[in-house]
């Protein structure tokens, strides 16, 4: 495509991903995400492929590294607003996607075959998880101007705060980037987030820019254990209670995980 026809096709998908459901949307370059702070400092993270939210990997990779699928050349990363009066947009039972998950891939789903359809560009629809091919959707979505990494380790939008989901696609072909955005409202903030989290999980410095060779760490300042919000996560699973649901024929152990660094920030609130 010439670039007066790649502006134009990249305004009309964005437009197009509103009407599938997604409340964001954008673009980042696959090369400029390759250089990314997650995908260097993931495989050294303390708790790297361990604990809740990780999976099997079998694709041959290294604990927090990543893979792209060929000819990979623009990544378009939705995202659906999660608000807190919605909580079970992220409720869990077994190996089941939860409500906000199952909206996202949908979403994801009719772009490929809408993109495919009307421009004949090779797209793949990426798994949630790294380990199964996926990507690093918090740096995606800075890249592609949604918003910036929080004090709470999480993606801040100007939209809805952090109380959004995540998915995201590649395409074959070079669209121009989206972002980033200068907005960064945790740069003067009370710190809501932290002061919330029942494990303190931003206690401490884990992590300094000396030892890890790059300034962008969890937590913004290094101060992010995976390990303490790990034990939450757990926490959680063992509290689950049995309910009955409208997904299911029978009561189900269902699992509602800690959004309290997401519930406490005041932005994207009215």
């Amino acid at each position: 495509m010439k670039q007066r026809e790649l502006l134009k096709a990249s305004s009309v998908i964005l437009k197009k991903a509103k009407e599938f459901g997604a409340s964001l949307a954008g673009f980042a370059s696959v090369e400029e995400l390759k250089k990314a702070p997650s995908f260097s400092f993931a495989p050294q993270m303390q708790g790297a492929g361990e604990g809740i939210g990780t999976r099997k990997n079998d694709l041959d990779l290294r604990p927090g590294e990543a893979v792209w699928p060929d000819n990979a050349k623009t990544v378009l990363v939705i995202a659906v607003e999660h608000p807190d009066d919605k909580p079970e947009m992220d409720w869990w039972f077994g190996r089941s996607d939860p409500p906000g998950n199952k909206v996202l891939a949908n979403v994801i789903r009719q772009l490929c075959t809408w993109i495919a359809d009307t421009y004949n560009i090779g797209v793949f629809h990426m798994p949630y998880h790294v380990e199964k091919g996926g990507t690093y959707l918090k740096d995606a979505s800075v890249l592609a101007g949604l918003g910036c990494i929080g004090k709470n380790n999480i993606l801040v939008t100007p939209e809805y705060g952090p109380r959004v989901r995540l998915r995201a696609m590649t395409m074959d072909v070079d669209f121009p980037s989206t972002g980033p955005t200068r907005f960064d409202p945790c740069s003067t903030c009370d710190e809501w987030c932290r002061k919330g989290c029942p494990q303190k999980s931003f206690e401490n410095k884990i992590y300094d820019s000396k030892d890890y060779g790059q300034d962008i760490l969890p937590g913004r300042d290094g101060s992010f254990s995976r390990p303490q919000c790990n034990i939450q996560m757990e926490k959680n699973n063992v509290d689950a209670k049995e309910e009955v649901i409208k997904e299911s024929d029978k009561p189900v152990k269902l699992i509602k995980y800690c959004r309290n660094c997401e519930s406490a920030c005041p932005i994207g609130k009215t």
